[in-house]
């Protein structure tokens, strides 16, 4: 890290908002060996000192339990990345999903002076008291997909577009049903309780009505492959016909097609969301009714090590004029087709 410490985001500062999709993040924070622009003309050559190394930066990471595939792909990512840079060295904290000492783990981060803290909280509103303490003794925090309470609780903050998985789940329900006014749509959520789960089936419900649909069977879950199973025994048992499906996870739908396998139904598509690896080698395969599914990045975290890194070593995205990291990255929710899988397949998590 450079000699100054970053010092914390204050509250006379601007609060402007840069908010750029997940291609600009990774091209901004470019791999370890950049290209050669090349003899010819007509391309950029912006340049870059990015993957330079310089100071070696500590980073603690702190994550809640890997019990989910999403949330294991989370923090074997933030690992991976870090490896790959030689000035990285990453303290990573047992995942946990217990408030309290998720606490103690960043207190302990701050205690011991790490040059910056990349943070996945359990519960943002609950941990965003010490990620300010972080903040206020000058160690930029980098909050990953559940948001903090306070804009002053963190340098930069990187989030999965949980709005935008339902809106590209819903675009491509109706681009397969265009010919179908009257076709029949369900829904396999998750916890209804989360608003991660409220603006997923907001943005779903807002693009269906775009094109003249909408929701006519709904069955919550919880997450997990027993409770897709049962979400969705139950909602084929209410719905005799459906059209179009789409289940919130890929973790819970393994559930959901063993439920739709024990039904022998077969007359609908359905399109999974977050984007794991067996939900893409199924459609890879074109095994099932499972055609498509809509990515939640399990790569936050380690788009999250990327940029502590620059902000630890005073560098911005070599990919934009702004001289310093934005305040806030809202990655891009594509859908995952056969056509377009092997472009993403290799960046899945395992459920």
């Amino acid at each position: 890290m450079s000699a100054t410490r970053q010092r914390p985001y204050r509250r006379l500062t601007s609060t402007a908002v840069a908010v750029i999709g997940a291609g600009a993040l990774l091209a901004g924070c470019t791999g370890n060996t950049p290209e050669s622009s090349g003899d010819g003309g007509g391309g950029n050559a912006a340049a870059s000192d990015n993957d330079e190394a310089g100071a070696t930066v500590r980073i603690g990471f702190s994550a809640p339990a890997a019990d989910h595939g999403w949330m294991a792909g989370i923090t074997e990512a933030a690992r991976a990345e870090a490896e790959g840079y030689q000035d990285v060295e990453l303290v990573v904290a047992e995942g946990t999903n217990d408030v309290s000492t998720q606490i103690s783990q960043v207190e302990t981060f701050i205690n011991d002076g790490v040059d910056a803290i990349v943070l996945l909280p359990f519960d943002g509103a609950a941990l965003t008291p010490v990620a300010l303490q972080a903040m206020e003794a000058g160690i930029p925090v980098i909050n990953v997909d559940r948001e903090f309470d306070s804009p002053f609780a963190a340098r930069a903050t990187i989030l999965g577009d949980n709005y935008g998985m339902g809106v590209s789940a819903g675009t491509y329900v109706c681009s397969q049903l265009a010919d179908k006014p009257d076709a029949v749509v369900a829904e396999i959520p998750g916890i209804d309780s989360l608003p991660l789960t409220q603006d997923r089936s907001q943005g779903f419900a807002d693009a269906l009505a775009d094109c003249g649909l909408d929701v006519d069977n709904r069955v919550p879950a919880e997450f997990t492959v027993e409770s897709g199973e049962e979400a969705a025994a139950n909602l084929l048992q209410a719905a005799p016909q459906i059209d179009a499906l789409w289940n919130h996870d890929d973790d819970q739908g393994v559930g959901v097609l063993a439920a739709i396998t024990n039904a022998g139904r077969d007359e609908f598509f359905m399109v999974g969301g977050a984007g794991s690896a067996n939900a893409m080698r199924s459609i890879q395969a074109d095994d099932s009714v499972l055609k498509a599914t809509v990515i939640y990045p399990s790569t936050q975290a380690a788009d999250g090590i990327r940029l502590a890194r620059l902000v630890a070593q005073d560098k911005a995205l070599s990919d934009l004029v702004e001289l310093e990291v934005p305040r806030q990255i809202v990655l891009n929710a594509p859908v995952v087709t056969k056509d377009n899988v092997e472009q993403y397949i290799d960046t899945a998590f395992e459920s």
